[in-house]
């Protein structure tokens, strides 16, 4: 299947192949592997990057180019990459910085398998007893009539051809805010237009995190919570959102924390349900609201959690139990009804901001990204 950044593969194949290119990318699973998970490309900032798998196979391709073995072969004597090498690898490079080891363990293969079912090779090897891997050099070599061709640094030019195109998309996403900043308080709808399009089904996880936030820290900065220790020592605070961390950080499930309240959040996109329990059961079944990266109506969204628990628990105290502990669902309809109760209170600007703000963190951008 072709999409636009297909173009760009085929044109690294060119360079190096010329007139074997075409057969090259037809042969090998690990190109055809590479062109589903750089779909991504062609719709920008806000579309999912999948670097996580893409960067598995790249540190463990450059491990091999380092060491030689694209040219002098006699792969099957290397004692492999240790795990903390790569894993270190990994997070050096653009976006990669929060990475976390699922590709490299099993995820990478997987997903692989699920593309490619009846192929013999699986991608990465790896030593549970030594924590060193390996690429399946099978998957490097590919023979076109009489000729073999090792495909490594292809792979490595590939991937990074798709870095540079994210990393471009995110340049020109971010000098739209700040164009946006520069005209906010002139032609306040197009801001507002604008944000409203980052709440989409389709935008980027990491993004809809910083908006959602962005969004729900100003829809509460308003509201205030009476409390206290002593009847005639009452406190009157405002509600703050935190951001407890980078976006898909092992954060045991906690994405804000407001306080003084001690609500949690976790923001998904997934309706599998054992997620769900996973993260109630990481806070020991504390109370927690899930905002959902979904048009459906929240309660459907509830109902549907609760059926697929109910395939496969048969003890009903144990689904309500793991029900009661979500206290709200906020979905993509109620986040838009929240950002206009923001606006409303005069806060369109300070949203504007703070997705500006938090998305250059989450990115690691500067000038001269």
């Amino acid at each position: 299947m072709e999409h636009i950044f297909t173009a760009n593969i085929k044109a690294v194949l060119q360079r190096n192949f010329e007139t074997n290119a075409d057969d090259i990318f037809d042969k090998s699973q690990l190109i055809q592997y590479i062109n589903e998970k750089t779909r991504s490309a062609e719709r920008g900032s806000k579309a999912r990057g999948s670097f996580a798998n893409l960067y598995a196979i790249y540190v463990i391709i450059e491990d091999y180019i380092a060491n030689g073995f694209d040219i002098k072969g006699d792969y099957s004597k290397y004692e492999g990459a240790l795990f903390n090498k790569l894993f270190a690898r990994q997070r050096e490079l653009p976006f990669g910085n929060k990475l976390q080891n699922h590709a490299l363990n099993n995820r990478m293969n997987s997903e692989f398998e699920k593309y490619f079912p009846t192929s013999e090779y699986k991608p990465i090897l790896r030593d549970q007893t030594t924590n060193r891997y390996w690429i399946n050099d099978n998957l490097l070599n590919i023979k076109v009539g009489n000729t073999n061709f090792n495909i490594a640094t292809v792979i490595i030019d590939i991937i990074n051809e798709y870095i540079k195109t994210k990393q471009d998309a995110f340049q020109r996403f971010v000098h739209q805010c700040e164009a946006l900043q520069d005209i906010e308080n002139t032609t306040p709808e197009k801001v507002k237009e604008f944000i409203i399009g980052l709440l989409a089904p389709n935008v980027d996880a990491r993004l809809f995190e910083i908006v959602s936030y962005s969004i729900l820290k100003f829809y509460y900065h308003n509201q205030t919570i009476i409390w206290g220790y002593e009847m005639d020592k009452l406190n009157t605070e405002n509600l703050k959102l935190y951001k407890t961390g980078r976006t898909n950080a092992n954060d045991g499930g906690i994405d804000f924390v407001m306080k003084p309240l001690g609500r949690f959040y976790q923001v998904t996109e997934t309706l599998d349900f054992k997620k769900y329990f996973l993260d109630i059961d990481k806070i020991q079944k504390y109370p927690i609201t899930f905002v959902i990266k979904s048009d459906e109506d929240s309660e459907t969204l509830k109902q549907k959690i609760r059926d697929n628990a109910n395939k496969i628990y048969s003890i009903n105290s144990i689904i309500e139990k793991y029900m009661a502990c979500i206290e709200e669902v906020i979905n993509i309809p109620i986040l838009s009804i929240r950002f206009n109760e923001a606006i409303n209170q005069g806060y369109l600007n300070n949203i504007l901001d703070e997705i500006v703000l938090q998305s250059k963190v989450e990115f690691n951008y500067s000038e001269n990204l």
